[in-house]
């Protein structure tokens, strides 16, 4: 049988265990899988693009097992009564193919693009850290605000959303949890004495979400809207100007960033800076840049950390996905034309 982890028992898993403390599991999850980077199979993600959005299928092995993610991104969908990313995933097991594990993923995505930005904060940005900005104040921003409290220890967020009710949203959110949100009234007011920058826009284009002009030295930026051709966020100069550090390249040359610069514009793939193999911020006056689109093996990892957080408990039911007739040889068994119906 197949465990299944639906939608009620991944909010049953979040509440009972606290997001904040997930997320720091989570993000020890992520950098392990990472570490191992090589181990993987990786492909960019399969899409299907629309005019009105995309749904795409993002699959990974280590060899022992098998993972993928079903995921779709609709940003004209608010103003529809949907929300602009749904998502559920699957771990399989390699040695017979039978998937092991069923997850919605919609609120696990959530937590995982959180903590695989906490994670490449915690290498790249500033040790002395201590502001964040949030430049979108969508289905993100609260997890962001607590990967990076948990991870990083910040609590002071600057938030600035063309929506006023978004920040008045977050705010309302995260005050009681301890943090201090000021409601920014402009992207200079959000980005003034911010040591971290996360943009998270929706919109599918080409925007211009963060000048040149508004990045001083030593900030790190969080770039982790971009997810498609032809979207981005950040002034092309701010590239020009930062130490750019993606998840898989030929997938951020698509869908990053970095789409907007040449074919061989140099970066750095984060598990080199996390297994040592290659440096990540070298100076305090640095600007880096972790143009991030999420990558199938972050989902792996995900999987993996709600899949052993909840076993054994309730939070898990048994899902009948697999036909299995008694004779492996004889499926028919199962529909035989001759038994009676019930």
């Amino acid at each position: 049988m197949t465990q299944l982890l639906d939608v009620a028992n991944m909010a049953r898993w979040i509440r009972r265990d606290g997001a904040e403390k997930i997320l720091v599991r989570m993000t020890e999850y992520l950098e392990a899988d990472f570490r191992r980077w090589e181990k993987f199979d990786k492909t960019p993600r399969i899409a299907s693009h629309t005019p009105l959005g995309v749904i795409e299928l993002m699959p990974t092995s280590d060899g022992e097992l098998y993972s993928f993610k079903y995921v779709n991104g609709h940003p004209s969908n608010p103003a529809r009564g949907f929300q602009t990313v749904t998502a559920f995933g699957v771990l399989a097991d390699v040695d017979n193919g039978y998937p092991t594990f069923l997850a919605e993923m919609t609120l696990l995505t959530a937590l995982r693009t959180a903590a695989a930005s906490a994670m490449a904060a915690k290498v790249l940005a500033r040790p002395d850290s201590r502001t964040l900005a949030l430049i979108g104040a969508g289905s993100q921003s609260e997890f962001q605000a607590m990967a990076f409290r948990g991870v990083l220890g910040i609590e002071e967020l600057r938030v600035f959303d063309i929506d006023p009710e978004a920040v008045e949203k977050v705010r309302r959110n995260l005050e009681p949890l301890g943090f201090r949100a000021h409601a920014a009234t402009s992207v200079d007011d959000a980005v003034d004495g911010a040591d971290i920058i996360t943009t998270c826009t929706a919109d599918k284009a080409e925007n211009t979400i963060l000048d040149v002009s508004q990045v001083r030295p030593g900030v790190h930026l969080n770039a982790i809207g971009g997810d498609c051709p032809g979207k981005t966020e950040l002034d092309a100069r701010i590239l020009e100007q930062a130490d750019v550090f993606v998840e898989f390249t030929p997938q951020t040359r698509i869908e990053g960033e970095i789409q907007q610069m040449a074919p061989d514009f140099p970066v750095t793939e984060l598990w080199e800076v996390l297994t040592g193999a290659l440096a990540g911020r070298t100076s305090p006056e640095q600007i880096t840049l972790f143009d991030s689109v999420g990558f199938a093996i972050s989902d792996f990892a995900a999987l993996r950390c709600a899949r052993d957080a909840t076993a054994g408990s309730a939070l898990q039911d048994e899902v009948d996905l697999v036909a299995q007739p008694d004779d492996p040889k004889d499926l028919f068994s199962l529909v035989d034309v001759l038994a009676p119906v019930s």
